[in-house]
């Protein structure tokens, strides 16, 4: 066991080179995952670049409390060319 510095500097160029592989080793589901993320990246600066950080803050808290709660986001569209309703807190 190292007990200066030298441990973390060592342990953390490991996972440097690590790191490439271990993208290459995801499984569908990580990679899948990984995809809404940025998708939720890219939608959260387009929140904040038209509203403001706050909109984007209540507007992520607000879907996160809807999912927790099992209530529906949206009101699917129930015929062909139906417009989607989006549900409105209580």
């Amino acid at each position: 066991m190292m007990s200066n510095g030298k441990a973390t500097t060592k342990i953390a160029s490991e996972g440097q080179q690590r790191a490439p592989s271990a993208q290459l080793d995801m499984s569908d589901e990580e990679r899948s995952k990984d995809t809404f993320f940025v998708h939720l990246a890219e939608l959260t600066e387009a929140m904040i670049a038209g509203h403001g950080r706050d909109f984007a803050i209540g507007a992520l808290v607000l879907a996160a409390k809807f999912v927790s709660e099992g209530k529906p986001l949206i009101k699917q569209a129930s015929a062909p060319g139906e417009t989607v309703c989006v549900e409105k807190p209580s």
